[in-house]
């Protein structure tokens, strides 16, 4: 069995090393083709370019590399027509990954799977219906996705949230983390104010500010700061105006597996996260840590997205477990004293967080078969 595959960033190349893993586990003799990165490669890929030109966010970030982009999209569809595969798999990224079906599906009749369905729920419902044109199979990360693919035409597969299968620290792991940092049995406050800099830009202060509050009522209050190492000096910039002196975990100060078990750690160990909205609620969830999400941007930008939106709340774990307990504070609402009530609410009442946390990680797959297994499964069932 021969596969071309493609990924475009690091989450899709996590995904996408999963899922050959499980392939090959089930098909010994298969082969694979196509894009990846580091982690795919692990699994055999040889990649047919860096995946990391594929690695671009933004309006602004593309413009400048556009026609090199297009020309990857051109070729990569190319190399998959003369491939002649018995399947393309592409790996979220979709302004990539279905240009590239379009293409394929044009001029050949290869199956095409595409791994991350689009959150039509969210915004944008007609997106479903232009992929039913280049693709035959989804396979879903949340369990509500597939009647929303199904209906277009496509077959759906849930296949569970990867975040099921990430390591989670131990009690003696986050004890150990707290006798390390000298917090002994004093509230730890987790601040996870984003992984891009315009976040970390945006969020610092207000993150800062929505602290005191907290300080005020509990003045043996800890705060700790995993940040990202793309932003990790904006950070450090950031706390250092806090109203408490936060410790940053800069996982460039050490290799990357420690680096890992050390923010593991962080997350069993806290007893509340404030976070910028995005998967981190998930991970979160998956430490069972209870949280409040706040997030801001462009006026304008959350205007528009306000108005397209089809869902009331943004959180995961509140989709996911249909209940609306973790609070947001979002655009407008993103306000240091409000957020800082928020925090002080969780804190006494963490009962109802857990509760959905727990049921959220259930139907998300967590204790069952691993996701790029069932992945993998569904792949080869759908042949």
């Amino acid at each position: 069995m021969r596969v071309f595959i493609i990924a475009g960033e690091p989450s899709g190349d996590r995904l996408g090393a999963a899922l050959m893993a499980g392939l090959r586990q089930l098909v010994p003799e298969i082969s694979f083709d196509g894009i990846g990165g580091t982690e795919m490669q692990a699994q055999g890929l040889v990649s047919r370019f860096p995946m990391a030109e594929l690695s671009v966010m933004g309006i602004a970030e593309i413009l400048p590399k556009y026609r090199a982009l297009m020309a990857r999209i051109n070729q990569t569809a190319v190399d998959v027509i003369e491939a002649q595969p018995d399947l393309l798999i592409t790996i979220d990224s979709p302004d990539f990954s279905l240009r590239v079906a379009k293409r394929v599906k044009a001029s050949s009749d290869v199956r095409t799977v595409h791994y991350v369905a689009p959150t039509v729920w969210a915004w944008r419902p007609g997106r479903a219906r232009k992929m039913a044109r280049m693709i035959d199979h989804v396979l879903a990360l949340f369990p509500f996705e597939p009647p929303l693919m199904t209906v277009d035409g496509m077959v759906c597969d849930f296949v569970g949230h990867p975040v099921v299968a990430e390591p989670q620290a131990t009690a003696d792991e986050a004890r150990a983390f707290r006798a390390r940092h000298g917090i002994g049995t004093a509230p730890l406050l987790l601040v996870l104010p984003g992984s891009r800099r315009g976040e970390v830009s945006r969020l610092g202060a207000i993150f800062g500010e929505a602290i005191a509050p907290v300080l005020a009522r509990h003045p043996d209050l800890r705060v700790v700061v995993p940040a990202a190492a793309p932003v990790a000096d904006l950070v450090q910039q950031a706390v250092a105006g806090w109203p408490v002196k936060a410790q940053v975990l800069d996982p460039r100060a050490q290799e990357a597996e420690p680096a890992a078990l050390e923010k593991r750690a962080a997350f069993s160990a806290a007893d509340v996260a404030l976070a910028a909205s995005g998967t981190v609620s998930l991970e979160l969830a998956a430490a069972r840590t209870p949280m409040v999400v706040a997030y801001r941007m462009h006026w304008l930008s959350f205007r528009i997205i306000r108005a397209m939106a089809l869902i009331d709340t943004v959180t995961l774990v509140n989709l996911v477990s249909e209940t609306r307990v973790v609070p947001e504070f979002l655009g407008p609402a993103c306000q240091p004293r409000a957020i800082g009530a928020g925090l002080l609410k969780v804190m006494a009442e963490p009962q109802a967080q857990r509760a959905a946390m727990e049921l959220t990680m259930q139907r998300l797959g967590e204790g069952g078969e691993a996701p790029g297994l069932r992945a993998a499964r569904a792949v080869l069932a759908r042949l």
